[in-house]
């Protein structure tokens, strides 16, 4: 535990009930396969999300919601792989919106804290989910970045640049992403019901006019989306000597 976090460190009181939602409930078409159930490094990708969150003495209950066909599976996973926080795994919906409600209206009702998370992103690391938990505090959302390292520039439809902004200021938004539950499910619900096309659970928070309050994030926290993310995440296990 770095320094940081000893400092950000707390001790949980029964108000600090965290929920983990995971959403797993993409189609993967980019993969051209479910990239959720698809082993790496030996055990399927949901299944090095889900023992991050287990580990993490913050969360108190994980929720998992995937596709109707993916139940038993994730189910079968998570007693294999020992991942006793597990109270549901839920169908979702159409949207990210949709399933990410869904999660969050399952949550129990002991949960102060909603923490989201994409099931692919399997490398977050108990310190990233802590770190995110711990900035809470009086924010309505926590969401962890990294900077980009490249020139960013706004292009219009026609593709003509129409800005080149400080890539200093240029945050690239991961998850887990924490919130007051309350704050959660209300920006959730309002976006479903108002069709609002969001990128992010944060973008419901932003839409109602809060403000995000943004930590760092980890460069080995990836999402998986193409197959090229494949081999750089066989490369992150090695590093990380989980691939023999």
């Amino acid at each position: 535990m770095s320094v940081i976090d000893k400092i950000l460190k707390y001790k949980k009181s029964s108000s600090d009930f965290c929920t983990a939602i995971i959403v797993a409930a993409g189609k993967s078409q980019r993969m051209g396969r479910d990239k959720i159930l698809m082993p790496i490094g030996g055990m399927p990708v949901i299944a090095h999300t889900l023992k991050a969150f287990e580990k993490s003495e913050h969360i108190d209950e994980i929720i998992v919601v995937t596709k109707y066909e993916s139940i038993q599976q994730i189910a079968d996973i998570c007693n294999e792989y020992g991942i006793s926080k597990i109270s549901k795994v839920v169908i979702g919906g159409k949207t990210r919106a949709e399933s990410a409600l869904i999660g969050v209206c399952e949550a129990s009702d002991k949960a102060g804290v909603i923490a989201i998370h994409d099931g692919a992103r399997p490398f977050v690391s108990v310190n990233l989910i802590d770190r995110v938990i711990n900035a809470l505090g009086d924010n309505s959302a926590v969401a962890p970045a990294t900077f980009s390292t490249d020139t960013v520039r706004i292009i219009n439809s026609k593709g003509i640049v129409t800005q080149t902004p400080d890539r200093d200021t240029v945050a690239l938004i991961q998850t887990p992403q924490a919130f007051s539950a309350e704050v959660i499910k209300t920006a959730l619900t309002k976006a479903v019901e108002k069709n609002i096309a969001i990128t992010d659970d944060c973008s419901a928070v932003e839409a109602m006019g809060l403000k995000v309050c943004v930590v760092a994030g980890e460069q080995s926290n990836i999402k998986l989306t193409s197959s090229m993310d494949i081999y750089i995440a066989e490369k992150i296990l090695s590093e990380r000597g989980a691939v023999k």
